[in-house]
């Protein structure tokens, strides 16, 4: 199953990304089809072998939308050596043929060749690999970044909306001075006689009919893309404004032609300035809408803009400053004090102190020495250091992060259905309303202006924006919000389904501890010394990749032991290993594993429950079938791990703690970060069930570890929680990734998801409450009982408040502070 995004254009409500979403749902082989609104992109699962990508594209071009081509890169490449036009035609050929290559145009006069590409598929090197191939010289590149240009792109939408706003305006002032000023009797405005409806009426509706031309022209899109959209039968907001305002233009344009005939009196029923004035506060819409909506994606433009343009290469031995996309594995970088880190890879020279905040939200700058691992853009603070280049474009963790991002903007949580079902119908129920309460006051009264005003304020005060944005933007700012704090969310499921958590279950080593045991006793039998004993379990446990395991070696390695060669190896999940020593049988294990080889522990079994209520694991050592001794690990509680579970509490959640080690063991961490509930002796594969058994009580359960050996009880949970894994985004068990190892984090995800799915609600409430009240206000409800008339002009600013007042509330969130500042003091 194939993933895509594809960027659309031309959208301007939640009826429009409905209809994308049910053409390209249907076409074949298509399993999913999401839009989100607020981003303007369409999400599809698909297989391959049945659709292709461009077939999905000419689906949404052909219902009059415009796919842009987000992931699409131009680059200009000077290019040495052409003599001809036959060297520009060959170089255009050779370059154009090479997958992931969009077109190529090569200018013999400039000498440069223009490529526009994907950066997914090809990069820059490849393209002037090509070029030197046929023997010419690629020379210094000049390349504008697609965050750029998408950027410009949007910057460049919101200058036109402003233009259009800013001109309509100039138009429809005069034009609502005009149209209201002769009517207003308790204060006489300045009126030129010459315009005096009374008098010259022609020349007053002439006149107004002037006015209003330049306005619809600057809102000819409402018109064009309001029409089509009627016409197959698919009516969206741009619809409703077309048909209102095309009504009383129409309307008042046949007056025109009655007074020019003598019926001067229709001067008075003309309604040009509420066709004016309605595109004029729409446009103001549109563009508040626009700027709102562009804020709320800050958050990942911040990531984009994070990651340097340019990387300091060393080549034979001399410093060459290149583009980032040219950077390849293995390449060796500079990097100096004050510059960010440009790719991912590992220290091979220097020492310095990091600052990976971007990555981790930790403040502290981490150190770093050769053989340490750094990440695309953070920021070297102390010393120069050279390091070879593991990962780069798409692979660093930054943009593996800020793909997760995307992907959690471009998916829908739960919620949402019911205002995706609702607006789906939205536009052609308000046309029927719009419809049957103008038919009917006409039947009413006779008054065919009357029952023209009605029609054109249902239509106009219909707000279908507001239904599409109350969702997607609380999630962009939300997510955002969560990868600004080192907590990437991977959808609007999971950030919906965590304000749902009443436990929290916290896998022991590496999450509530360091992960980083330690051998604290070495207790042998009679007659066998400790450095024995330790060399004895340190040579068995060599071959094993458990941490308990890695910690006896490591013991042994730091009192300057030699271990010893093991003939045979062999391990058994969740009790232990047997090798072979010197021709000697070594057991290293738990109580489990001695019982199942008839072992008899005699007096270690009370050393080994003693070392267990002191929060230590004893491991058991036989030496040929005989218990040779006890070795001693502990782990260390982390520092936060106490208050995180506290603030769990505070907030009404059971927290529970799930281990290998032996009960006595676990109940001393547990009662040291206050856990009440328990669940020891757990092997890695039971770590599912167990969580299930939770589920099973009704509980909403979320699983926290460290997303390798608890994967299966990860995928198993309402939601699971990797913590420390932020450089391994790409997980697939987990619904949430935390990028520090800190289990504060876990308290503040879920405070994330509450106020996030709170503002949900709220912008829902706001959307729905606004159209139920709106519409019936604007047919004339208030009106039948003696109350006013809805105006359609503040139809119109109603309307337009609407949409702006929903994205006004999304973005409230990112003012949300994360609570381990407060409770950690950082």
């Amino acid at each position: 199953m194939n993933k895509l995004d594809i960027a659309v254009g031309g959208m301007t409500c939640a009826a429009c990304a409905k209809r994308i979403e049910k053409v390209v749902g249907r076409l074949p082989g298509v399993e999913k089809a999401a839009v989100n609104f607020a981003t303007e992109k369409l999400f599809v699962e698909y297989e391959e072998a049945s659709l292709s990508i461009e077939a999905i594209k000419a689906a949404v071009v052909k219902i009059g939308y415009e796919v842009l081509e987000k992931n699409k890169s131009r680059v200009t490449i000077p290019i040495g050596g052409m003599t001809c036009a036959a060297c520009a035609r060959r170089i255009e050929k050779a370059v154009g043929r090479l997958e992931g290559v969009l077109s190529a145009e090569v200018n013999l006069a400039t000498e440069k060749a223009g490529v526009s590409y994907d950066p997914q598929i090809i990069r820059i090197s490849a393209l002037r690999a090509a070029i030197e191939k046929l023997g010419y010289k690629a020379l210094e590149i000049d390349k504008k970044d697609a965050a750029d240009e998408d950027r410009e792109r949007k910057q460049r939408e919101i200058r036109t909306l402003w233009t259009k706003f800013a001109v309509s305006a100039v138009f429809s002032l005069p034009l609502l001075y005009i149209a209201m000023a002769p009517m207003i009797t308790v204060v006489r405005l300045p009126f030129p006689a010459w315009l005096d409806p009374m008098n010259y009426p022609l020349v007053y509706a002439l006149l107004e009919l002037l006015l209003v031309i330049p306005v619809v022209a600057v809102g000819y899109k409402f018109y064009t893309v309001g029409f089509k959209a009627l016409l197959q039968r698919s009516p969206n907001m741009d619809s409703l404004i077309a048909i209102g305002t095309s009504a009383a233009v129409i309307y008042s344009a046949f007056n025109v032609w009655q007074i020019a005939s003598g019926e001067f009196a229709l001067a008075e029923s003309l309604y040009f300035e509420t066709a004016g004035v309605i595109i004029t506060l729409i446009l103001l819409g549109k563009s508040l809408e626009a700027v709102s909506k562009g804020r709320t994606s800050d958050a990942i433009k911040k990531l984009m803009g994070l990651a340097p343009k340019t990387a300091v290469v060393i080549q034979n031995g001399a410093e060459k400053e290149i583009p980032i996309d040219e950077v390849e594995s293995g390449d060796i970088i500079l990097v100096r004090p004050g510059s960010r880190i440009p790719v991912d890879g590992t220290v091979t020279d220097g020492y310095t102190a990091i600052d990976e905040s971007m990555l981790t939200g930790e403040s502290m700058p981490v150190d770093k020495k050769p053989g340490d691992t750094v990440y695309a853009a953070s920021l070297n603070t102390t010393g120069s250091i050279r390091f070879r280049a593991d990962k780069v474009g798409g692979e660093t963790a930054l943009a593996q992060i800020i793909k997760l991002v995307e992907d959690a903007q471009g998916s829908k949580a739960p919620i949402a259905q019911t205002a995706d079902i609702v607006s789906g119908y939205f536009v052609p129920v308000v046309c029927v309303i719009a419809l049957i309460a103008g038919v009917s006051w006409y039947i009413s009264t006779r008054d065919l202006e009357f029952a023209l005003t009605i029609f054109i304020s249902v239509l106009v005060i219909a707000c279908p924006c507001a239904l599409g944005l109350a969702t997607p933007t609380a999630i962009m700012v939300g997510t955002g919000k969560g990868a600004e704090n080192g907590i990437l969310i991977k959808g609007g499921e999971a950030l919906e389904t965590a304000h749902k958590i009443n436990t929290v279950v916290l896998d022991k080593t590496g999450t509530i501890t360091e992960g980083k045991p330690t051998v604290t006793d070495v207790l042998p039998v009679p007659g066998l010394r400790e450095d024995d004993l330790l060399t004895l379990a340190a040579s068995a446990e060599k071959g094993s990749e458990h941490p308990l395991g890695q910690a006896i070696v490591n013991g042994a390695a730091e009192r300057g032991l030699e271990t010893l060669p093991a003939e045979r190896f062999d391990s058994f999940t969740g009790r232990g290993i047997e090798a072979m020593i010197n021709g000697r049988s070594v057991l290293a294990g738990n109580r489990k594993l001695m019982d199942e080889r008839d072992v008899e522990l005699a007096d270690l079994e009370a050393v080994g429950d003693r070392l267990a209520t002191e929060g230590k694991t004893p491991m058991y050592v036989a030496l040929d079938g005989k218990a040779a001794g006890v070795v001693a690990v502990a782990d260390v509680v982390k520092q936060s791990s106490r208050a995180a579970i506290q603030s769990l509490r505070d907030m009404g959640i059971e927290v529970a703690m799930i281990t290998g080690d032996n009960r006595k063991t676990a109940a001393a961490i547990a009662r040291e970060v206050g856990i009440d509930r328990v669940l020891a002796e757990v092997l890695p594969q039971d770590k599912a069930s167990e969580v299930k058994k939770l589920q099973n009580e009704g509980r909403k359960v979320a699983m926290v570890g460290d997303g390798i050996n608890d994967a299966p009880a990860l995928a198993q949970a309402d939601i699971g929680i990797a913590i420390g894994s932020g450089t391994d985004v790409a997980m697939e068990s987990a619904d949430i990734v935390l990028m520090r190892s800190d289990l504060t984090d876990v308290s503040t995800a879920i405070d994330l998801s509450k106020k996030t799915i709170r503002n949900i609600k709220q912008n829902l409430f706001w959307a729905f409450g606004y159209n139920i009240v709106g519409i019936p206000v604007a047919a004339g409800l208030l009106y039948i009982f003696g109350g006013p008339l809805l105006n359609p002009i503040f139809a119109a600013a109603a309307m337009s408040l609407s949409s702006v007042s929903v994205l006004t509330n999304a973005l409230r969130l990112k003012r949300f502070k994360a609570a381990r500042r407060e409770s950690m003091g950082v």
